[in-house]
């Protein structure tokens, strides 16, 4: 009997501690989930939180990304350098018989105001300059290819502009009429059916060819060779640009007489200097160039070394 008691008991206390380990294991196994989903709604609320920060930055960066990409563009094309300047030196060509633009001097070199002027250009370049003196009819089609640009009292024209690109105007000029002392040419219908000696490739050139009715055109290379043949009476006059006229009015003083184009209806017309098409970082530099030089006050010296005088 009394082990049959020892056993029940043994039983009863075997229940109890089941009971009691089920017990702790289901609570903990209850407890799990519930700590889980409130650790899961914390890191979801604080990613709530930090999403809308990330979003801010996002898009603070991409606003910001766009000036980056514009400053980088300007930075790009102020740097910018033209091809013709990138071995140190700028070859340029002139016809060196256009006084006082262009003229060779007593060292047999190209001298003149537009052979000072593109050295100033080239000294503010930080270039050396190297004058070509030729034909001033084989200018435009050397540019690029002999010559880097050119500078010779050319005037900007439409029929040009389809070969080459322009530099901001820096002189303007006007045709004049270089007429025999005592002739009766005074109008432009007097012109109409007379001898008229040019320069080849010239705006006379042109405006003899093309605008006067009638016309016998002598073409020259050089101005003064047609002034030559009009004091020799070869030519009725001569049409050339207004200082170089003055120029030659003034060394057959007596002879020969010089009047302003515009009593004959023409045009003033503009000069700038002649360079590739295309090459618009050249063209910058060189107006740069050129607005400084007419700040400093270099431009009104060379003026009245070579023109005023």
């Amino acid at each position: 009997m009394k082990k049959f008691i020892a056993l029940l008991l043994a039983a009863v206390m075997t229940m109890s501690l089941l009971t009691a380990c089920g017990g702790k294991t289901e609570e903990t196994t209850s407890e799990t989930p519930e700590a889980e989903a409130a650790q899961d709604e914390g890191t979801e609320a604080e990613a709530e939180e930090e999403a809308p920060e990330a979003e801010a930055q996002d898009a603070e960066t991409e606003a910001e990304a766009p000036e980056t990409e514009v400053e980088g563009e300007a930075k790009e094309s102020t740097d910018a350098q033209s091809e013709a300047l990138a071995d140190g030196v700028l070859t340029v060509g002139t016809n060196a018989e256009f006084p006082p633009f262009e003229f060779v001097g007593d060292d047999g070199e190209p001298d003149g105001f537009d052979i000072a002027l593109i050295k100033a250009i080239g000294e503010k370049l930080g270039v050396e300059v190297e004058v070509e003196n030729m034909e001033f009819d084989s200018l435009v089609a050397s540019i690029g290819s002999k010559v880097d640009v050119a500078i010779a009292g050319m005037t900007v024209t439409d029929e040009r502009k389809n070969s080459v690109d322009f530099s901001d105007a820096y002189y303007e000029a006007v045709q004049y009429v270089i007429l025999p002392e005592g002739s009766e040419i005074a109008t432009a219908d007097d012109l109409a059916g007379k001898t008229i000696g040019v320069q080849l490739g010239t705006t006379g050139d042109i405006i003899a060819s093309d605008d006067i009715e009638g016309a016998s055109v002598s073409q020259y290379n050089k101005g003064m060779d047609a002034v030559n043949d009009l004091i020799n009476g070869k030519v009725d006059c001569v049409i050339i640009d207004k200082n170089p006229a003055l120029v030659f009015a003034s060394k057959f003083e007596g002879q020969l007489t010089a009047v302003d184009g515009a009593e004959f209806g023409f045009e003033p017309e503009e000069y700038a200097i002649a360079m590739p098409k295309g090459d618009t970082a050249l063209v910058e530099q060189v107006n740069t160039a050129l607005e400084e030089i007419k700040a400093d006050g270099t431009f009104d010296k060379l003026v009245e070394t070579y023109i005023e005088n």
